[in-house]
């Protein structure tokens, strides 16, 4: 099973909505048994709160739907994820931080998968939630073929059940 947690700093926009639509996909290729999905943000500012409702109206309008409550990454999450994909370069000198600088080999910004060095638009400042959405998505199909490409042989838990 491979384990990933989508970062970004509140836990409320741009994290749940990686994580709603990268459970999505994994249960269009049938994969959904083969992956622990999860998000963080690095703040504790909106612990306990549900995803933004900008943020669900634009997974809704991309037919999905699903629960959140914002929780803060904590450095055991990390430990215990294969892959920490963050948001932007704040969250991963956040994450960084947390972790003292190690772990280096599993933290990664999602657009890095797409061959991008930018950030994930954030539309807590933008208001631009739908270009949000084209970034996290462009990152989540990347990163999804880059697993499949570099971890095929960790992906036949659901065919066996």
């Amino acid at each position: 099973m491979i384990s990933v947690c989508f970062v970004c700093l509140g836990n409320i926009c741009r994290s749940p909505t990686a994580e709603l639509l990268f459970e999505k996909m994994l249960a269009e290729r049938g994969l959904s048994l083969s992956f622990r999905v999860s998000s963080r943000g690095t703040s504790d500012c909106e612990e306990g709160n549900p995803i933004y409702p900008p943020a669900a109206r634009t997974l809704a309008a991309h037919g999905i739907a699903g629960e959140h409550r914002a929780k803060q990454l904590s450095l055991s999450d990390v430990i215990n994820c294969d892959y920490i994909l963050v948001m932007d370069s704040s969250n991963l000198f956040d994450v960084l931080r947390l972790t003292g600088g190690r772990f280096g080999e599993k933290i990664f910004k999602l657009l890095s998968f797409a061959s991008s060095a930018n950030d994930v638009s954030d539309p807590w400042y933008t208001r631009d939630f739908e270009r949000a959405y084209s970034d996290i998505e462009r990152g989540c199909a990347a990163f999804l073929e880059y697993i499949l490409k570099e971890k095929k042989e960790a992906l036949g838990y659901d065919a066996r059940h």
